[in-house]
């Protein structure tokens, strides 16, 4: 298997050590406006917690019939720490041993850890948004109130917005540089196939 060079190394190696910032900062924020809250109630999501306007949130939702949110709603949260703890370990392992197909496959992880976490978060909000109290004060008939998964949308009174928080931001950063560690290695083999073709 074909080796890389110091340039791609460091570039992994910092693609990995950037993802322990998950274990600090929140990685998903969901954030609500209304006439009544014009500064916003916003919830952040960590790897193993919930943080910011959750009570506040709780008691709006509780009119329209929906669940209550709190850490026993992400099972997610056990397990977090340890797949995100695997991948981190496996991005430096792929630096060490400097082979290609370990940043593939680091790439394949990061990849496959970000599909799963929107899948997850759709599923959440639909769940969230559509079984709801049937003796709910407030009841819309056919109205769900599933969030966006990611932007902007308008619920009743409100505006919802969904996105990545600063740690989905820099998880994202280590995808894109082991992308560009991708599309040098095919710099480098076209060039090393096209010698006197200036690229």
């Amino acid at each position: 298997m074909k080796k890389i060079d110091s340039i791609n190394r460091l570039l992994v190696l910092i693609s990995a050590l950037l993802m322990i910032s998950a274990y600090f900062t929140p990685l998903w924020q969901i954030s609500l406006w209304a006439p009544q809250y014009p500064e916003g109630l916003n919830m952040k999501i960590w790897i193993d917690k919930l943080s910011g306007d959750v009570d506040i949130i709780n008691g709006v939702n509780h009119y329209i019939g929906m669940k209550h949110i709190g850490v026993e709603m992400f099972p997610e949260f056990t397990y977090l720490i340890y797949v995100f703890a695997f991948i981190i370990g496996f991005g430096i392992l792929a630096a060490w041993i400097a082979r290609r197909w370990a940043a593939y496959t680091f790439l394949g992880l990061i990849s496959l850890l970000g599909i799963g976490v929107l899948v997850d978060m759709y599923l959440w909000g639909y769940d969230y948004g559509h079984n709801l109290d049937q003796m709910a004060a407030i009841k819309v008939p056919g109205m769900a109130y599933q969030p966006p998964l990611i932007g902007y949308k308008e619920l009743l009174n409100f505006l919802a917005y969904s996105g990545p928080d600063t740690g989905g931001w820099i998880i994202s950063v280590s995808g894109i540089l082991l992308l560009f560690v991708i599309i040098r290695f095919f710099i480098q083999d076209k060039k090393a196939n096209h010698p006197n073709q200036n690229i």
